[in-house]
């Protein structure tokens, strides 16, 4: 538990407050594929694009039920901060009150360079790259978080609680894929399509503790905690040097991290089919028939296994004294098991490889053409990974998107509920041509009281392919680059 790193992650919470995840509002649209394929990979199939060129996108968010910011919050905050005056600033995060609590921050998708390209009216193909990272805490018990990780919280009060089901995995990993999309059914009023896309995953590193139980008495004086019928286990491939995982991306050495040996390897990647009802007559791409379409899809299959020699378990179990100091300055896989066993704990290490977790989800949708270009997607997302692996997981959100959309541009505006603040989210999504950039949430702007926000921007080079039929053969296109 890095004392730099947990001061990064607050940081990134409580300062940048951001909230992103595929690129909703721009993905649910069709003529975008590489970023629809993140969605289902059979949108790679039956597009108006005959080629794609990706360039780069970002998304990265924040998400909590811990308590809630703002902007506004920030700034003031940050204005009070640079004319202090011996003042105390005030808080830019309201505690929501829950005890337990969970949170991702940060998520940082990060997709490299890649081509999408149509081989006929049936089949199409992909190549995608990316660096992916995932910080989050599950199920966490906010007294003993808010103990170990900031010190002004630290109550003058004894105090005792039980805490159980908790993970708290932080991983970054690289991945090269390769997309299949295939239109098994085409009659002109139905279409049937489908698309899977395989991943080489490239660990870079991981660190997890995951707990089946933990019960703490803490004593205020001397800032310990007395843990019983502990049951935890640490593993990480960070070792000795406690900056492989959040340090491991700069100007010098991405292409070494992307490109280069890696901590970890795995095979991972999605499935999904998509029906599509034309209810419409066909006419040409510009103006698209009435379509009604249903979407299903299990995104980020696999894991990441990381070597025997690369990687530490321990076991932690019995009865022993902790302090807040002692567990942040334990920074590394070697410096945690000797603290614990310093403080009395059982502790069983073994040499077994390792196996990360990706985290699975179940995505639904279906979009429907209300009139001419103004559309409507309902997307519901569902968790599928098992919350006590190492490994990372999401949590069900159900989001409406209405949107206009056309081949030059697209606007939308997603609407989430989400399962794990339990509230509301209102984003944007605006793309012309092959730039595009929005949220999933921007309430934080306007409002002190939203659990997260966020932000996505990338850029691809569409070269689209105009049928004068809807159902015509691939050599009788006229290809324009808008």
């Amino acid at each position: 538990m890095n004392k730099k790193l947990l001061s990064f992650l607050f940081f990134t919470l409580f300062v940048t407050n951001i909230r992103a995840q595929r690129s909703l509002g721009v993905s649910t649209g069709d003529f975008s594929r590489i970023n629809s394929m993140y969605l289902n990979p059979a949108n790679l199939a039956d597009s108006s694009e005959l080629l794609s060129v990706n360039l780069f996108s970002i998304n990265i968010r924040v998400e909590n039920n811990l308590g809630t910011s703002g902007i506004n919050s920030i700034s003031k905050s940050l204005n009070n901060k640079n004319n202090d005056s011996g003042s105390t600033s005030p808080s830019i995060f309201t505690n929501s009150g829950r005890n337990k609590f969970s949170m991702i921050l940060p998520e940082l998708n990060i997709h490299g360079p890649s081509i999408a390209f149509s081989i006929n009216k049936k089949y199409s193909v992909a190549i995608t790259t990316g660096v992916r990272v995932i910080n989050q805490f599950s199920n966490f018990d906010q007294s003993l978080y808010n103990t170990i990780t900031n010190t002004a919280s630290i109550s003058s009060q004894n105090y005792s609680f039980n805490t159980q089901k908790f993970n708290w995995t932080a991983h970054m990993w690289n991945e090269i894929g390769l997309s299949f999309g295939d239109v098994f059914i085409d009659d002109g009023k139905n279409q049937l399509k489908a698309g899977i896309t395989i991943r080489r995953l490239g660990g870079i590193g991981y660190v997890s503790l995951k707990g089946n139980n933990l019960d703490l008495n803490y004593y205020s004086g001397p800032d310990s905690f007395y843990a019983t019928h502990s049951d935890l286990e640490f593993a990480s491939n960070v070792v000795n040097d406690s900056s492989v995982v959040f340090n491991g991306i700069n100007a010098s050495n991405l292409f070494s991290r992307f490109f280069g040996a890696t901590a970890g390897l795995g095979i991972g990647g999605d499935i999904g089919v998509v029906y599509k009802r034309r209810l419409g007559q066909d006419i040409t791409d510009d103006d698209a028939p009435h379509d009604l379409v249903f979407s299903v899809s299990v995104t980020d299959i696999g894991a990441i296994k990381y070597k025997r020699n690369t990687s530490a378990i321990i076991n932690i179990s019995g009865n022993g004294s902790i302090t807040g100091n002692g567990l942040s300055n334990a920074n590394n896989a070697t410096a945690f098991q000797n603290y614990m066993k310093q403080q009395g704990f059982t502790i069983d290490t073994s040499s077994a490889a390792a196996k990360v977790h990706l985290p699975t989800a179940l995505i639904l949708s279906a979009d429907y053409q209300i009139y001419q270009r103004f559309y409507v997607n309902v997307l519901f997302l569902a968790n599928l990974a098992n919350r006590q692996n190492f490994g990372n997981s999401y949590y069900d959100q159900l989001t409406i998107t209405p949107r206009y959309d056309f081949r030059l541009l697209s606007v939308a505006l997603p609407i989430t509920y989400s399962a794990l603040a339990h509230d509301m989210k209102v984003g944007f999504g605006f793309r012309f041509s092959g730039f595009f950039f929005g949220s999933d949430d921007v309430m934080a702007a306007f409002t002190n009281h939203q659990y997260g926000a966020g932000f996505y921007v990338g850029a691809y080079v569409p070269i689209k392919a105009r049928k004068k039929g809807r159902l015509e053969d691939y050599d009788h296109w006229e290809r324009t680059v808008p």
